[in-house]
């Protein structure tokens, strides 16, 4: 029989795809007032590798990562989910979203995104999100699989998720759980 153990903390991400950069300053400004101030992000990139959001946030969206200072228990990723799916609300006109908050975690060896759709490859966490177990840490980097979205498959996004886990060691290095 395995010993069970406290699983470490984990630290939050986002994914920031957004189709009005003006609206940056107050969504930064909640999600640190929410979960801590941001160790590190990218710049904006072309967000065109899909469709998907052109009828409810129109074209040219631009997308960016973001990585919290503060870890998080990987138990809290529904509750985080939940609550940026309501800022995206907040922002929303007319029933149509202008920035959308893909949640996540990573740890040594995973990359986790947090969702409401269900597929063969993801994971129930309860309250209506599952975890898509997008990125494995292998040979020293992180690499995709199957399912990957295109842009996390880029080397811009897989260096942001390399120095996050640069940062999120450091930081467990010192930690007491």
């Amino acid at each position: 029989m395995g010993v069970i153990r406290t699983y470490p903390p984990v630290k939050l991400f986002a994914a920031v795809t957004i189709s009005d950069k003006t609206l940056w300053p107050s969504l930064i400004e909640k999600l640190e007032k929410l979960y801590s101030g941001v160790d590190y992000q990218i710049d904006w990139y072309l967000f065109n590798h899909t469709k998907f959001y052109e009828e409810e946030m129109g074209r040219n969206l631009t997308k960016r990562m973001v990585s919290f200072t503060e870890l998080i228990w990987a138990e809290k990723l529904p509750d985080i989910k939940i609550a940026t799916n309501k800022i995206e609300a907040d922002f929303a006109e007319q029933n149509k979203r202008k920035v959308n908050i893909d949640p996540g975690y990573l740890n040594a060896s995973r990359i986790v995104l947090a969702t409401t759709k269900d597929y063969g490859h993801r994971v129930y966490l309860g309250r209506g999100i599952f975890g898509d177990v997008h990125l494995r840490y292998i040979n020293h980097h992180f690499q995709p699989s199957e399912w990957t979205y295109p842009d996390y498959k880029e080397r811009l996004v897989l260096e942001f998720f390399e120095e996050a886990r640069k940062k999120y060691m450091f930081q467990l290095a010192d930690y007491k759980y």
